[in-house]
């Protein structure tokens, strides 16, 4: 797989499992991108709705996508701290200058204090009903439901201390010197 290069910058869209374009983010600058790993930010991006209803985000955010695990995490730094919101999705696939994923509803928000909640959990029944997902798929995304909680409870991968805050120092610098490529 192609890796964007520090300094990129990309289009993430997210898909529904019957492939249908679910919400694209305009804006996201690279500081990591492997074949296993992306770590993204952006800062008053540009989000278009499948409806075609556009919004700015109101923070700074780190992004986490991985290429093995079932989700993906968003660390938005806020006055109050960093609150988290976890998408349980497909992992990602980069490809065309854009990071690609598929949506399964299922979300989890992790506050400052590192308390958590799962959402949506009506809205997955529905449209795992409705799009057919097969058994074993709701299997994985459990599986990493609870995979992503201990994660929270440990305080490991993008939860661990400073993780969000070194990558935004990232951010910070790279934006100041001019290093994002703006094409």
């Amino acid at each position: 797989m192609n890796v964007p290069d520090a300094g990129a910058k990309i289009i993430v869209q997210s898909y529904k499992h019957d492939g249908s374009l679910h919400r694209v983010w305009r804006q996201n600058y690279v500081l990591k991108g492997t074949n296993k790993i992306f770590i993204g930010a952006n800062d008053k991006a540009e989000v278009m709705e499948s409806d075609g209803r556009v919004w700015i985000t109101r923070e700074p955010a780190i992004s986490y996508f991985s290429s093995e695990a079932w989700f993906n995490v968003i660390g938005m730094i806020r006055s109050d701290g960093i609150h988290y919101y976890c998408n349980l999705a497909s992992p990602f696939l980069y490809e065309h200058n854009m990071l690609k994923y598929i949506d399964y509803d299922l979300d989890l928000k992790v506050y400052p204090d590192m308390t958590y909640t799962l959402l949506d959990e009506d809205e997955y029944a529905e449209h795992k009903y409705e799009m057919n997902y097969p058994p074993e798929l709701d299997q994985i995304l459990y599986r990493h439901v609870d995979q992503l909680m201990s994660m929270v409870r440990q305080r490991e991968g993008p939860f661990a201390p400073g993780f969000i805050d070194k990558w935004y120092e990232h951010f910070l610098t790279y934006r100041q010197e001019s290093h994002f490529n703006e094409d």
